[in-house]
């Protein structure tokens, strides 16, 4: 269903080169990376008052674009796998699936290869909770997550806004290392997560027939028209939720609440932290909360709007204020409740209504 080595090789082909820079100042860099993500475990768990789950450590590792989109791509065969394999007996029972398959496979591989060669030269640093481990990026133990650095990426970007560069790298390194925190502290959490995936996963109808109709409907919409009642405050849907049944909706929903509050409180904890080891972080926060603004070319905008990135900026914004408010009525104690149980999780209502969220958990909790 998908040419997987293909998709690879695509995007390692088009992925942009990355900043100009000697090889002793690029080992400089990783070296420097590694010693921040050290120092970072530190500065998130005393803050957090999060503690890591004896045996669940995580590899760090510090990679350039390609590795960032090798590392992606074992990640979308492990969480993929259930569904492509019942696509797969589909298509296989169907005159001539095995011809269409192999074709469909390669598409679909140059499709996803072109997609990660755009996102593979804007990621800075990235939890991959669902990896598997291979020849050249190790996973943690029991299967575990692994916090991938792309050390070209961070450059470039402390280059384009002309900030101190050990700031800005451990800038990164605390907000990244947040969400490692996040699953080795909470053993719970990657299971449910993949739980919800798989679920909404599940949910997909595999008639290709449907699956054409749906793609051609985000298409239409995407080209101008939009159904009635269903835009949003930036204008529309993205391809991902024009493709969703009523099902995957409700599992989205819950998906997007986990997802708001995990990036929130990462950048509530970076600028809890920054303050006191960075000593720049004001102007860092400042040049980069501009640069999320700033307009882009239209393609880099119709790319953003296809692939929903423009919600994940909405989850930073909504997650934070959510952690904020809760953490000002309640203290860090009172918020870490929300990593009790997948029960405690906010609701996307209670991501923008804090209140509404402390007054379901801690009267139940005080009951």
């Amino acid at each position: 269903m998908v040419d997987w080595n293909l998709a690879v090789a695509t995007a390692t082909r088009l992925v942009r080169p990355g900043p100009e820079i000697s090889r002793d100042d690029a080992r400089a860099v990783v070296a420097e990376l590694r010693r921040h993500a050290k120092a970072s475990e530190q500065h998130v768990r005393g803050f957090t008052q999060m503690g890591a789950e004896e045996g669940h450590d995580t590899p760090v590792l510090v990679v350039d674009r390609p590795g960032w989109v090798r590392a992606n791509v074992a990640g979308f065969r492990e969480i993929l796998k259930p569904l492509l394999e019942k696509m797969q007996e589909r298509r296989g029972s169907t005159p001539g699936g095995a011809v269409l398959g192999a074709v469909g496979g390669k598409v679909t591989g140059v499709e996803l290869g072109m997609l990660l060669s755009f996102l593979a030269s804007r990621v800075l640093g990235q939890y991959e909770t669902f990896a598997p481990a291979t020849r050249e990026l190790p996973a943690g133990e029991n299967g575990g997550g692994r916090l991938l650095l792309v050390a070209p990426n961070i450059v470039h970007v402390e280059r384009e806004l002309d900030v101190q560069p050990h700031d800005f790298r451990l800038w990164v390194c605390l907000h990244e290392e947040t969400h490692r925190t996040q699953f080795t502290a909470v053993p719970w959490l990657r299971d449910h997560l993949e739980g919800e995936i798989q679920s909404f996963l599940g949910e997909t109808d595999v008639d290709p027939m449907t699956v054409l109709e749906r793609i051609r409907e985000a298409a239409q919409s995407l080209a101008g028209g939009r159904p009635e009642g269903e835009e949003g405050e930036d204008g529309g849907r993205s391809f991902v939720e024009l493709v969703q049944t009523p099902a995957q909706r409700e599992i989205l929903s819950r998906l997007t609440a986990v997802m708001s509050l995990l990036e929130g409180h990462a950048d509530f904890v970076m600028d809890g932290v920054g303050p006191d080891v960075v000593p720049t972080v004001a102007e860092i926060r400042e040049k980069f909360q501009q640069r999320r603004q700033r307009g882009a070319s239209r393609l880099d905008l119709a790319l953003r709007k296809l692939l929903g990135l423009d919600a994940k900026l909405r989850q930073y914004r909504d997650g934070e204020r959510f952690v904020r408010a809760v953490v000002d009525q309640v203290g860090m104690d009172g918020f870490n409740r929300v990593w009790t149980s997948p029960n405690t999780l906010p609701t996307k209502a209670e991501i923008a209504k804090p209140a509404d969220w402390i007054a379901r958990v801690h009267r139940k909790a005080e009951q």
